[in-house]
């Protein structure tokens, strides 16, 4: 039981996670690269070329938890919904039929 709670806890917070400090990364490195370019203008093309593989690997790493998000989801155990149970009208008329033992607790409803 200890596993399935520890794999929904992966699941819905891994990627969550991961994007917020992948987009913090990817913020905190541009900012750092357009200072760096802004204090030295003639070295822009390899402080550029420098950010742009270090935004591809952080971002690598976001699509990474993506596929395992993907890839663990169907792990988790599913609730079986069976949809045609019970409709609402059914459970409307049931309700009318059904003995009321409190007497202020009259509803009317409309048909629609």
């Amino acid at each position: 039981m200890i596993y399935l709670a520890v794999l929904a806890f992966g699941v819905t917070l891994g990627l969550p996670i991961a994007v917020i400090f992948a987009s913090r990364a990817q913020g905190a490195a541009t900012s750092t690269a357009l200072e760096g370019i802004a204090r030295q203008p003639e070295s822009a093309a390899k402080i550029q070329t420098a950010m742009i593989i270090g935004l591809a690997l952080i971002e690598s790493l976001v699509i990474y938890a993506l596929l395992m998000f993907f890839l663990l989801l169907p792990k988790l155990p599913g609730v079986d919904v069976k949809p045609d149970t019970i409709t609402v009208k059914d459970a409307i008329e049931a309700a009318r039929e059904a003995p009321s033992n409190d007497n202020n607790a009259s509803v009317e409803m409309d048909e629609q």
